[in-house]
This record gives C-alpha cells, structure tokens and sequence, in this order.
C-alpha cells in the first residue's frame, strides 16, 4: 500500500509556478488590492492606487521569476525581492487607510491576506536556503 501523503510526492506535483501556494495566494492578494484600489480618488489612479498594484504584481512575479530558477542563491534572491514588494505594499496599504482612501474592512482583509502571502513565500525561501546548505 503506498502513502497517500509524501512531502516527495507533493514537490513532484509542482509543475508550474501557478501550483505554488505562495503565488496562488499571491494572486488572490493581487486581485484584492486591484478590487481595493478601483475606488480611489481618480486624481489618485496615477499615484497611490497605481503604486500599490505594482508593488502587489511585483510580489508574484517575483515568486514566479524564482521558481523558474535553477540556481538556489537565485531562488533565494528573488523570494526575498517578492517579500519586500509585500512589504512595501503592506506599507502603502496603511497609508491608503490612514488618508482615508480605503475603509478599514478592506484594510483588515488585505492585511490578513498578506500575512497568508508572507509565511508562503518565506516558507519558499527557507526551502531554497535548506537545499543550498545541503
């Protein structure tokens, strides 16, 4: 009888970056901050909103560019460049709250959606540096 769970099995499964937790979760992220921003100020869709949906899609992209990698030290480098552009959006985020162009509940659920995002990503970027070291 073989098992129905493997961590080997399950890194076999992992054809595409689109299979990854970390960018699946990422995009639900993305999509969030894209619905969040469509209600700025218009006078606002070239600057904050606009910032804040390149600082997301650069989370993905990031977490997409590194899997395509083969080198660790690559993989590694561009899951940390993907957790910046999360913090940076965490940051932008606050401030979009805190001007008033974004109501709290939208805040709460984007901020907890980036907390799902970060353990993902970080977990991809202590796997790569495990594989590195040994």
């Amino acid at each position: 009888m073989e098992p129905t769970s493997d961590a080997t099995d399950h890194i076999r499964k992992v054809k595409s970056f689109t299979d990854l937790d970390a960018w699946r979760e990422g995009h639900k992220f993305v999509l969030m901050i894209y619905k969040a921003t469509s209600d700025f100020l218009k006078t606002e869709q070239f600057g904050l909103a606009s910032q804040i949906r390149r600082a997301a899609v650069s989370i993905t992209s990031n977490v997409a560019e590194g899997f395509s990698r083969n080198s660790m030290k690559e993989k590694i480098q561009f899951y940390s460049c993907a957790i910046g552009s999360l913090t940076e959006t965490q940051n932008q985020l606050m401030i979009a709250r805190d001007v008033g162009y974004l109501a709290t509940t939208a805040f709460t659920a984007a901020a907890q959606q980036s907390i799902i995002v970060s353990k993902l990503i970080n977990g991809l970027k202590k796997g790569a540096m495990n594989r590195q070291q040994g």
